[in-house]
């Protein structure tokens, strides 16, 4: 039965067709609208290593103002700062307290071309430690990343993105290759493999949707190239001194710090760690502050920083309230639209089809319409993202796609919203009584 009614659903609406094209319309706005605003709130607060999210521990330590709390954008009062100072990344570093560890920071520098008739050009860098790469699941194309014994010895190598590689070596195997960055020639150790998450969980301060960086080289290389800063960088006091060494010995805050901690005692040990080594700090005259140590897992962290903005949250509110809006008016046009079969309707009663059959054939008509509204709401989706593109450019080019998960939701929303704005206008037409519509013809 369910196919004969599919039958006569189509021909219902081939039969109506400016009254169904009207319905049809009004469904794909609203999923149109709804799906567009979802897609980036999902995609925002997506979780970007589900593999090792429980594992993976964003480090905090609060080495700030004693007169006054470090302020972020978190609903927390008294809120740790959300970067590590150099003492301190590279202390924890060397503590080597972690299954793996990575300090990091932010920088960029020119590169130059082997080929004489490419222009030199700007990338950004990431300083990391080798353990980077395998705590983060970094895929690689050519080569791998580098050992431990490198982060001390402080050699000239690095890892490069994918485009990085195609821009400089053609999309070569480079490794083992040189080129020459920031005026240092640096030797080719691996090349990375497509790798984007969603968000940058890793370094959420400075761009949650940035691209990752272009080229990856052993984080102590910043002191040993003086490696200019770039991302966040906050200072409560005045560094003792001039110059970039006195940068790196200051308070001022750029770096940041994950730990991989499998179990949950050695989550509990390092957490012990770190109160001892804020403790052995405060006896320095260091850590002017109480104690306030925090490991947040990824996403608990990419909470406490809103990765998620109020202000998209809001839009995919309103967006759901005006496809009920749409809801509402497509209820009115199938109220008209089932009014206009009531002849037919007591007819088929008249002949013994009972209420509950004619019931099944108008919801699935119902149904119907939903799904070519659906159809055509992706379309508007599609369209509405392209537009966000647009409206803000590069920053949301990785918010502003369809995935088939987002295709499922908006196909199944369609056909569940007009399924209930069918249900009283399909009551309604049950509820016909034949001999008056027998009467009257």
């Amino acid at each position: 039965m369910f196919s004969y009614y599919l039958k006569l659903a189509f021909k219902s609406i081939k039969r109506n067709p400016i009254l169904s094209a009207l319905m049809v319309m009004a469904i794909a706005l609203g999923i149109g609208a709804s799906i567009t605003t979802i897609t980036v709130n999902y995609l925002m607060s997506a979780d970007p290593i589900p593999q090792k999210s429980k594992q993976l521990f964003y480090v905090q330590v609060d080495s700030w103002d004693p007169n006054d709390a470090y302020s972020d954008n978190s609903d927390d009062v008294s809120p740790p700062p959300n970067q590590l100072t150099w003492t301190e990344a590279t202390n924890l570093m060397a503590a080597n307290k972690a299954f793996r560890q990575a300090a990091m920071a932010k920088s960029g520098g020119i590169i130059e071309p082997q080929d004489q008739d490419a222009k030199p050009f700007e990338a950004s860098i990431r300083l990391t430690f080798a353990d980077f790469f395998s705590m983060f699941d970094v895929p690689f194309i050519y080569g791998s990343g580098w050992d431990q014994q490198t982060d001390t010895k402080r050699d000239l190598v690095v890892v490069l993105s994918k485009n990085t590689n195609d821009k400089v070596f053609g999309g070569e195997n480079s490794v083992g290759r040189n080129f020459v960055m920031a005026g240092n020639t640096f030797r080719v150790l691996g090349v990375m493999d497509d790798w984007q998450p969603v968000p940058k969980f890793y370094d959420i301060g400075n761009g949650a949707f940035d691209t990752p960086e272009e080229v990856y080289m052993p984080f102590y290389l910043k002191e040993e190239l003086e490696l200019p800063n770039w991302g966040n960088v906050n200072c409560w006091k005045t560094p003792e001194g001039e110059g970039f060494k006195a940068f790196l010995r200051s308070e001022c805050i750029n770096f940041q710090m994950w730990v991989e901690l499998p179990s949950q005692a050695e989550q509990t040990q390092y957490l012990a760690f770190l109160d001892n080594y804020v403790a052995e700090q405060k006896s320095l005259g260091r850590f002017p502050r109480p104690l306030n140590n925090r490991l947040s897992d990824v996403m608990t962290w990419m909470e406490t920083q809103k990765v998620v903005d109020q202000d998209a949250k809001l839009m995919m509110w309103l967006s759901l309230m005006f496809l009920l809006v749409c809801l509402l008016n497509t209820v009115g046009l199938l109220l008209a639209k089932f009014s206009g079969k009531a002849a037919e309707i007591g007819l088929r009663r008249a002949v013994g089809a009972s209420k509950s059959e004619l019931f099944k054939q108008h919801i699935i008509e119902a149904g119907c319409i939903g799904l070519l509204g659906g159809v055509v709401g992706l379309g508007l989706a599609a369209l509405g993202l392209q537009g966000v593109k647009s409206l803000y450019g590069d920053f949301v080019d990785n918010l502003a796609s369809l995935d088939a998960s987002m295709m499922i939701l908006a196909l199944s929303l369609a056909i569940f919203s007009s399924v209930l704005a069918g249900l009283y206008p399909t009551w309604r037409a049950c509820n016909i009584a034949p001999a008056s519509q027998l009467k009257s013809q």
